[in-house]
This record gives C-alpha cells, sequence and structure tokens, in this order.
C-alpha cells in the first residue's frame, strides 16, 4: 500500500464536497482532487482550451481521478448525515436546557441555521466545532479502514 493518509485531509474534504464537487483520493500517494461539476463536464466533452489557464491546469489531474480505478470517491456529505451529527451533539449536552434548545433547534425547516444559533447564543460554537471535527475524523478513519488504506490520526504531530 502507499503512504500514510492524514484522517484531517480527509476529513477536510469530504466536508468540503456538495451537490457540485466530489473528492477523490489516490490511496498510494495520499493525493486527494476535488472535482467541479464543471470541471468533470470540461473532461467528458474535451472542451478545455476555453478555460482560463489556471482551470487548464487543473484538469489533468481531475481526468486522472475520473478515469484512474486507483482514485476512489470519498464519502459524500449525504454520506455524513449532519443532521445526524447534531442530534448526537444535542444528546451530549448534561445540561437539560442546552439538550432541550438543541432537539428544538434540529426540527423543521431552517434546522441547520437554528442549530448554529442557538450554539452561537450558548457560547457552544467552539464545542460543537470539536464534535463536529471529530465526527467527521471517525468516518474518515472508518472509511479509510474500510478500503485498507493506512492513515495518520489527528494527534500525530507530523501532519
Amino acid at each position: 500500500m502507499g503512504t500514510e493518509v492524514s484522517i484531517r485531509d480527509v476529513g477536510e474534504a469530504i466536508e468540503l464536497q456538495g451537490d457540485e464537487r466530489t473528492a477523490y483520493l489516490n490511496p498510494d500517494t495520499g493525493e486527494i482532487v476535488t472535482v467541479s461539476e464543471e470541471e468533470r463536464r470540461l473532461v467528458k466533452e474535451g472542451t478545455e482550451e476555453d478555460v482560463p489557464e489556471w482551470q487548464r491546469e487543473l484538469l489533468p489531474k481531475v481526468r486522472e481521478a475520473l478515469a484512474s480505478e486507483r482514485f476512489l470517491p470519498l464519502p459524500t456529505r449525504f454520506e455524513v448525515h449532519d443532521w445526524s451529527i447534531m442530534e448526537q451533539f444535542a444528546e451530549a449536552r448534561t445540561d437539560a436546557g442546552e439538550r432541550d434548545a438543541f432537539r428544538r433547534a434540529i426540527h423543521g425547516p431552517g434546522a441547520f441555521r437554528r442549530f448554529r444559533d442557538t450554539a452561537q447564543r450558548l457560547g457552544l460554537e467552539q464545542e460543537w466545532f470539536r464534535f463536529h471535527d471529530a465526527a467527521l475524523a471517525s468516518i474518515a478513519r472508518e472509511w479509510l479502514e474500510a478500503h485498507g488504506i493506512a492513515y495518520r490520526s489527528l494527534s500525530t504531530h507530523s501532519e
């Protein structure tokens, strides 16, 4: 197998994905390539000449990530279930008032915004960020282990 992959890098790449972006990992090199839908389209259509130079420089790596069986797609934001992570954070609160406030925040339309507002109002934003980062690291670790990929943990200072 290749190099050790950074759990932090994988977690950050998972978090940065969205409807228009997918990230891929080369387990041999530890390289992560994020591909936008526009870049995917450009590579598929072969219309690379009509793009700015900075984007043209990225396209060979995008092409490699899409064509190579070595690059593995990272778990998507849909597989991460941010709502579930928010629910776990709410349930982990030892203060009943905080727990109830978070439980109310995560239901109905606008749950993500209300949750964020509740964390800010209660002065728990930094604690939420740490909890969320740890949850993403756990997802990254499980994914790397499932694919037999060596990794460096978050506590390793060489990251």
